[in-house]
């Protein structure tokens, strides 16, 4: 298959992903079958700095930072860096017969504004790719890049950039905790059946940098998370997105919690995550995502505002948007943006939300 075929052959699936076509295969084909591609499994323990880097016997796979930033005008921000791997079969080619493609995502979303970039890339040919050790991941010229010291792991320390139009970033992010294993101990269970993704994040970075948003520079700092997750049929045929928080508590804490939405009652879970990075995993009984809000973004209903309730932690909060249009108007469309809350903790965080 050559260059334009491959890529064809990935557009056509997102396309057929946004428009709702695939829904007997979940949200973008993520519950569609999966034969020849390895699948995860319970009990195999993550390995850094290996895992870092990408894996190409699974079909999906991304590298995926937000940020909340405070820029020096006094004003909020946010800023997104992806990079996704998806597979047409497993392994790797020399090449344009690599059957792996890359797609990058980048955004600035202001209080009144969404800028948004999408890259499309070939694997085997140099465009993209992700290096674990010493670690890089790229998508042309946007990259993002270990600077960690000798020693330290690969992720403690990031170089961020990334640009399109209108807008760019180049930030550092510095860690000030340890990586974070998801689900039981990095193995994520998406379904009652089981369906699962190896998953890890880095919440605890500290950043400093500059974006630039409709020519004007803005020096910022502010807190950024990193997440890593791979599988080959992470959703069930029936689920049709999802609605994910990642949160920075004024106290340190953290908390990531997610709803994946079905034609039943839908299946939750969530990590809560200590200031010194001790977690402790919370089923649907313990946690509470109730949408309090809806806004008209490209003639859908989209949910953004929510009350977030963790009973046994004591957590009662009521989070916003910084902008109710943080939509991402890439070929599978989602909102993505930065979000505040208050109540019985204040913080900041990030909000993604698909299917709608």
């Amino acid at each position: 298959m050559n260059a334009k075929m491959l890529l064809g052959a990935l557009v056509a699936l997102l396309i057929t992903a946004s428009t709702g076509q695939s829904q007997s295969q979940g949200f973008a084909g993520l519950g569609s079958d999966a034969k020849g591609f390895a699948m995860p499994q319970q009990g195999r323990p993550l390995s850094f700095p290996s895992d870092h880097g990408a894996h190409p016997e699974y079909r999906i796979e991304w590298w995926y930072v937000t940020a909340n930033l405070q820029g020096e005008d006094g004003k909020q921000y946010g800023a997104q860096w992806t990079l996704f791997r998806s597979a047409l079969a497993p392994g790797l080619r020399k090449g344009f017969a690599d059957p792996q493609i890359w797609l990058g995502h980048a955004a600035i979303t202001t209080e009144n504004h969404q800028y948004v970039a999408e890259r499309l890339g070939r694997g085997g040919v140099g465009q993209a790719n992700v290096i674990a050790a010493p670690f890089e991941a790229w998508i042309d010229d946007w990259m993002m890049k270990s600077i960690a010291r000798a020693g330290a792991d690969e992720l403690d320390e990031l170089a961020l950039t990334a640009n399109g139009q209108d807008f760019g970033y180049s930030l550092s992010l510095k860690s000030t905790g340890p990586l974070v294993l998801q689900g039981e101990r990095g193995f994520s269970i998406k379904s009652a059946n089981g369906q699962a993704s190896y998953y890890y994040s880095q919440p605890f970075y500290e950043v400093s940098g500059a974006i630039k948003v409709a020519g004007a520079d803005v020096l910022v700092s502010g807190k950024a998370w990193l997440d890593r997750e791979w599988s080959s049929q992470p959703l069930e045929s029936n689920q049709t997105g999802w609605d994910w928080f990642s949160l920075h508590l004024d106290t340190g804490e953290k908390l990531m919690a997610f709803r994946l939405r079905d034609d039943k009652e839908g299946y939750i879970s969530a990590n809560w995550i200590s200031a010194d990075g001790i977690t402790t995993v919370l089923s649907k009984q313990d946690v509470d995502l109730e949408p309090l809000r809806q806004a008209k973004i490209q003639d859908r209903d989209i949910p953004v505002a929510w009350r977030i309730q963790v009973p046994g932690k004591s957590l009662d909060i009521t989070t916003r948007p910084l902008f109710d249009q943080s939509w991402m108007s890439t070929t599978t469309p989602y909102w993505e943006g930065p979000i505040a809350f208050t109540g019985s903790a204040s913080g900041v965080g990030y909000l993604e939300m698909t299917g709608y």
